[in-house]
């Protein structure tokens, strides 16, 4: 008698176990219909799961990833990623790019709110790396946030410049004022505002590597009176200012702690004409950050919703809001940037680590390049104000024109 063929490929031994393959195969495909992929299992049964060309093709190796993939599709991917149980041939910020698309949203659920040690903590794990791992890849200034592209051709190095530039235009800064950063990364913005715009900065930071090239820099650049760096958790910030900024901090808050971020913000900014900018990854709904990056890439990260944030950051202390940009296809392009680099050190950082690590940090970078690529990740740029400060500019023009003297 012959076997009729299994509709998923031309050959197939018809046995129980391959009858649950493809049982699970088609499930994983209903799973991720409209996505550009082929998924190919390790005994070469293989199903599309859209009716155009696949951008790439996933392998999945053994039958246990294939459970897995099925009931925890995020972070089954990730861990199967990492330890080589898959593989990917093709375009991996694409494809996944695709998935996003093609996956329904998940509601959010609010996490436990981060104590002081726990924040250190989460901050280790991501920012204590190395400062020569991150050298590798990043612009001159280990600036590791969103840059601003403010020409298609820009290099990475002229983009970041151009960032730190328009975040001080967006505060108009002026000399001899106080300036709080909150998550101060390896200090070029806080150093930048010192230099360029003459003022003194108080900088906050949780991690050991960035504080030591941060303040090796400011003594090695004459800044050093100038820029102060604390290793200090955000909460313990006192003093007064003119001007509030934190660049990529607000993900590592939580939710739960918005209120005690804005109340910081009330207790030190100035009564009359403070201002401040929060710059951060976000959602255009509340869902949960990705399983697989909290678990290994940013312990206790949230990306808020910008209404989250207005209502639990800024409302409760009646700052009026002046300005929200979305710089979303900035950070992709800022990615690729970064992944290209990455990917041109991959042997060096596998020496210095191993290669589940590189193949985990290839997986974070193009991830988050297709999160934002298809939406899924959004980056605010949110300017405030007291709510009586009548001094703020009537037209946008400020914020365009290029100069560093601090004037409008």
């Amino acid at each position: 008698m012959r076997v009729k063929a299994h509709p998923f490929t031309s050959q197939w031994a018809v046995r129980p176990l391959d009858l649950l393959d493809r049982r699970w195969l088609s499930l994983l495909a209903r799973k991720l219909r409209g996505a550009p992929l082929r998924i190919r299992l390790w005994n070469g049964a293989s199903v599309a799961t859209s009716e155009g060309p696949p951008v790439a093709t996933v392998i999945v190796h053994d039958r246990t990833t294939l459970v897995r993939l099925l009931t925890n599709t995020a972070l089954a991917f990730g861990e199967a990623y990492m330890s080589g149980r898959l593989t990917v041939q093709g375009d991996l910020v694409r494809m996944i790019e695709g998935v996003n698309r093609a996956l329904p949203p998940n509601p959010a659920t609010r996490r436990r709110a981060a104590t002081p040690a726990t924040a250190r903590r989460n901050a280790h794990v991501h920012y204590d790396l190395g400062n020569d791992f991150y050298r590798l890849w990043l612009d001159d200034a280990m600036v590791y946030t969103c840059a601003y592209f403010d020409r298609p051709d820009a290099s990475l190095e002229d983009a970041q410049r151009a960032k730190l530039e328009y975040v001080c235009r967006k505060l108009r800064l002026r000399p001899g004022e106080r300036v709080i950063e909150a998550g101060c990364g390896w200090g070029a913005l806080a150093l930048h505002m010192a230099r360029e715009y003459g003022v003194s900065v108080r900088a906050y930071n949780v991690s050991a590597a960035q504080l030591q090239y941060a303040r090796e820099r400011a003594a090695r650049e004459g800044l050093a009176d100038r820029v102060t760096f604390f290793d200090q958790d955000y909460r313990s910030i006192d003093g007064r200012c003119d001007a509030f900024v934190s660049i990529g901090m607000l993900e590592h808050v939580g939710p739960a702690q918005y209120d005690a971020l804005g109340s910081v913000i009330d207790r030190v900014l100035d009564r009359t004409n403070g201002r401040g900018l929060l710059h951060f990854i976000g959602k255009n709904v509340p869902m949960p950050f990705n399983p697989w990056v909290t678990k290994y890439i940013f312990p206790g990260a949230y990306a808020p919703a910008l209404g989250e944030m207005l209502e639990d950051v800024l409302q409760p202390h009646t700052f009026s809001v002046l300005d929200v940009e979305n710089l979303r296809l900035h950070y992709a392009r800022t990615l690729a940037l970064w992944l290209e680099r990455f990917e041109d050190q991959a042997e060096t950082i596998a020496r210095m680590f191993d290669p589940v690590f590189v193949r985990m940090w290839r997986l974070y970078l193009a991830s988050a390049q297709a999160g934002f690529l298809s939406g899924d990740l959004q980056l605010f740029q949110v300017t405030f104000a007291r709510a009586a400060d009548n001094t703020s500019p009537w037209t946008r023009d400020s914020l365009y024109a290029h100069q560093s003297d601090g004037s409008l």
